[in-house]
């Protein structure tokens, strides 16, 4: 079933409407363990995961608009007209099976420089950070 968005009757911009309910597109999951994924987080679709083959239209449509640049959850579930829920289950699910990769924004630590699930700036140094602007 096909139909062409409002005030564009007759042009050649017609967009195809899913049948299919979001429930049947991740096989009636709600969770995954990576889905929990922020809605800032950027795909990256990995080298050679562009040609993969028995890919279901939303997984190919996902690599598609990730191919070029990073897509950010939100506009993936914009842009594929899907609950944010299902789009993060499928770039999970994607992720695991070596599709795409996720970028998402960890806290560093101060100390040691890299990010760690439990690491963060300090309040100390967002005081300084905060001194130091007043300053200006």
């Amino acid at each position: 079933m096909t139909y062409a968005p409002f005030g564009s009757q007759g042009q050649s911009d017609v967009r195809e409407t899913s049948t299919v309910r979001p429930y049947a597109v991740t096989g009636g999951r709600v969770r995954s363990e990576l889905s929990d994924l922020p809605l800032e987080a950027l795909v990256e679709v990995l080298p050679g995961a562009v040609s993969s083959f028995g890919l279901p239209p939303e997984k190919r449509a996902i690599l598609q608009h990730a191919a070029h640049t990073y897509v950010s959850i939100a506009e993936l579930s914009a842009l594929l007209r899907l609950p944010l829920g299902v789009v993060r289950i499928l770039v999970a699910d994607m992720q695991e099976e070596g599709h795409v990769t996720v970028h998402t924004s960890t806290p560093v630590n101060v100390h040691t420089g890299h990010g760690s699930s439990n690491s963060g700036l300090s309040l100390s140094v967002l005081e300084s950070v905060l001194n130091g602007i007043s300053a200006l």
